[in-house]
């Protein structure tokens, strides 16, 4: 007997050519590297932490430039007129006169502190938007199979489909000739409207996941390459959640990135405290001018009388003692205090989330790689049963609505088979990031594997595995 989901999917491959609208020739598929180069290239979260990266490095130069020297210069033109109340006692000045100060900073514990937290803020940044580039890798990887999850769950729904159309015409052949009654046509009915919706939800379903590709690279994509069934489901390297965690610890990113958190808490906190201490300048000064812009008197009983220009240097230390601010300076410091206690408390609760995350995927590929095996067996045994359901059905030891219930079963096998295998991709790479391991040669090595000529319609499911229902049904014991 002809294997039913072999036939059901010889009945499927009908439909591609009347296929979904974004089908297009084989040689136009996109593969996973190209969608990649294409998501670091257009993607706008990448390039707005990009920016917000270069924004936060010039702080290291700013806060540099509180302990270089400090040059002004200006130049000031007067004219003054005073007049008294006796008419003829009026005087006027005016004048010209340039000046400029040099002042470097000798004793600036505060500045020096303020470096410090803008080299640690810097790095950072800089770790922020390596998690990013990092969240960009999985980012995509979870688009790319997103469409070819929901492809494939489409092709196997189109096949579902196709065996309750089938399901329907046996039903109301059966009825014509008297063989069942108008009971076994309107559930065979109901199953094929049922199972038509579904395909309809699946179109949808295609359509929206290339939408997110789209949103992620700001490009369009005819088709995508299909993952090969050859794809090796093997269990994580080392085996060992300890030894992942420890990694997790170490390298990932988002963790380091608040590492830095809290140092640039710790020196922002010695920078409050040193408003407490004194500071100490060097400061040097030039002015060049006639008497009157520089305030030199040449008023009669003065001291000292000058006449021309006059030009005045001046170089000395200048020392500040703070003595009272209003509160402003401990209020700081017990500000700093807190913001110090909370991202050391944002870093604990990052790393509990880093740990759990760590393990939980590792448990999750080692899930996946059973689950593989289990959903693949699955299909064969629901294939099986659907066999051996129709056997009853024809003989009559079985009704329609067990046929039907049969199919159901079988056909969400093979969607569980294909989700356990998109599952078992993601979450290694999951896993890896949360390790902070994860690279872009991981897309080169699953790209790899993929198909340039997968049509979901015909490679939803493993070559052999039509083989092996029918070597199931024989009892050949290779299977």
């Amino acid at each position: 007997m002809l294997s039913r989901l072999s036939l059901a999917i010889a009945v499927a491959s009908a439909f591609a050519g009347t296929a979904w609208a974004v089908d297009a020739p084989l040689s136009a598929k996109t593969d996973l590297v190209t969608v990649y180069k294409d998501a670091v290239d257009n993607n706008a979260d990448l390039a707005a932490a990009r920016a917000n990266y270069e924004a936060q490095r010039e702080a290291v130069p700013q806060a540099r430039s509180g302990l270089l020297p400090q040059i002004n210069g200006g130049a000031t033109a007067d004219d003054t007129r005073t007049k008294l109340d006796d008419p003829s006692s009026t005087s006027s000045r005016s004048g010209l006169a340039y000046q400029a100060t040099l002042s470097q900073p000798i004793f600036r514990a505060d500045r020096w502190f303020q470096l410090k937290a803008a080299e640690s803020s810097t790095e950072q940044a800089s770790l922020d938007f390596s998690a990013t580039q990092q969240n960009l890798i999985l980012q995509t990887a979870e688009t790319y199979f997103a469409v070819l999850r929901a492809q494939d769950n489409l092709a196997s729904t189109k096949a579902e489909e196709a065996a309750f159309k089938r399901q329907l015409d046996q039903a109301n052949e059966r009825f014509d000739v008297g063989l069942s009654d108008k009971t076994d046509v309107l559930e065979a009915q109901a199953g094929y409207d049922t199972s038509r919706a579904n395909r309809i939800i699946a179109e949808r379903n295609v359509e929206d996941a290339f939408q997110a590709v789209v949103t992620l690279t700001n490009r369009e994509y005819a088709s995508l390459e299909g993952i090969l069934h050859t794809l090796p489901v093997v269990v994580p390297a080392p085996n060992d959640a300890k030894a992942w965690v420890d990694t997790a610890a170490q390298q990932n990113l988002n963790l380091q990135a608040a590492n830095y958190a809290v140092d640039a808490a710790e020196e922002t906190l010695r920078q409050r405290k040193a408003g407490h201490a004194p500071t100490l300048d060097a400061v040097a000064s030039y002015q060049k001018g006639d008497n009157d812009s520089l305030g030199f008197s040449n008023t009669p009983g003065s001291t000292q009388q000058f006449s021309g220009d006059v030009e005045q240097r001046s170089i000395g230390l200048q020392l500040n003692i703070p003595i009272y601010s209003g509160g402003l300076t401990s209020s700081q410091v017990r500000e700093s205090y807190q913001r110090l206690n909370q991202t050391e408390q944002q870093r604990e609760s990052l790393r509990r989330t880093v740990v759990q995350n760590t393990r939980n995927f590792h448990r999750a590929v080692n899930t996946d790689v059973e689950q593989v095996k289990a959903r693949k067996q699955s299909i064969i045994s629901n294939q099986s049963a659907l066999e051996a359901t129709e056997i009853g059905y024809q003989v009559g030891t079985r009704n329609i609505v067990d046929v039907l219930d049969a199919q159901r079963q079988l056909y969400s096998s093979v969607r569980d088979y294909n989700n356990a295998r998109y599952d078992y991709i993601l979450d290694n790479l999951r896993l890896k990031q949360a390790a902070g391991t994860l690279s872009p040669g991981d897309l080169e090595a699953l790209a790899s594997f993929l198909k340039p000529d997968y049509d979901p319609d015909k490679d939803f499911l493993p070559p052999d595995l039509a083989k092996a229902a029918e070597a199931s049904l024989r009892g050949d014991p290779e299977y």
